[in-house]
């Protein structure tokens, strides 16, 4: 893992050196990194520059008490991106990372070339909405470990998911501070795309296949036309390590239109 500072807070990546274009892979809400293994491997493997972050408040970076907003996770992105001269990559962001990955393309506008949303609640559905003050007053309890346990299993999971797999998931996410569950999980209940706009780059939201979807597609597409749309077959939230086989096929098909060159 490769380590930065900015104004006193340690931010860890790992990156795997390469051609064009990069990839940056930004994982979701309480994860980490290592949530993008199937596709930080692929890429890099197909001689690709890789970078891989632990957002502010997960994995090994610093967790300081403060905002946890996604346009604070976009501007530590846009800050890295600099540092280590990151020159247009294309963003994958799954679920609170897709949000991250919107608003950076949509407010750091000639930084990306592309951005992918995985399953990422860009325009959240009403009752989504309505349920997180509740949620969020859970996640301020002692028992917030096994609040997280209970809502994630929930809601992000499908009876065909991996047991394991899912297990892993939950504990790694349980494992987050609670300052942090609960900053970010705020953060992404007040996320307004309609004040940042719509990024000018390409740009594909794959959904999982949920009973209850991330996003409220109907309002998606209203709002974002050029943004095309995709869904798995049979898995989870947690689709890039479910099914790598379907998200990586999408990815590189949308590369290969949005970027043919």
């Amino acid at each position: 893992m490769e380590q930065l500072r900015r104004d006193g807070v340690d931010l860890f990546y790992d990156e795997a050196a390469g051609g064009d274009p990069p990839i940056l892979l930004v994982h979701g809400w309480c994860c980490d990194h290592t949530y993008f293994a199937p596709q930080f491997e692929g890429y890099a493997a197909r001689g690709h520059r890789v970078v891989a972050v632990d957002l502010r408040g997960h994995g090994q970076s610093d967790k300081p008490d403060g905002s946890y907003a996604m346009g604070v996770f976009a501007d530590d992105l846009a800050w890295i991106c600099d540092q280590i001269g990151l020159e247009k990559p294309v963003v994958i962001g799954h679920s609170m990372g897709g949000i991250v990955g919107f608003d950076l393309a949509a407010r750091y506008t000639t930084l990306p070339s592309a951005v992918v949303m995985l399953d990422a609640a860009i325009v959240l559905p009403s009752a989504s909405r309505e349920a997180i003050p509740g949620l969020l007053e859970k996640l301020s309890s002692p028992d917030y470990k096994e609040v997280l346990r209970q809502y994630a299993s929930g809601a992000l999971f499908i009876p065909t998911d991996d047991p394991d797999r899912k297990e892993r998931i939950l504990s790694g996410m349980a494992s987050a501070p609670r300052h942090v569950m609960v900053s970010a999980m705020q953060g992404l209940h007040d996320y307004d795309p309609d004040t940042v706009g719509s990024p000018e780059v390409p740009g594909v939201y794959v959904a999982a296949d949920e009973a209850q979807p991330r996003s409220d597609m109907s309002r998606f597409h209203e709002m974002f036309p050029d943004i095309l749309c995709g869904k798995t077959v049979g898995s989870g939230h947690f689709c890039q390590l479910e099914v790598p086989e379907q998200i990586n096929a999408m990815i590189d098909r949308f590369l290969t239109i949005a970027l043919p060159q």
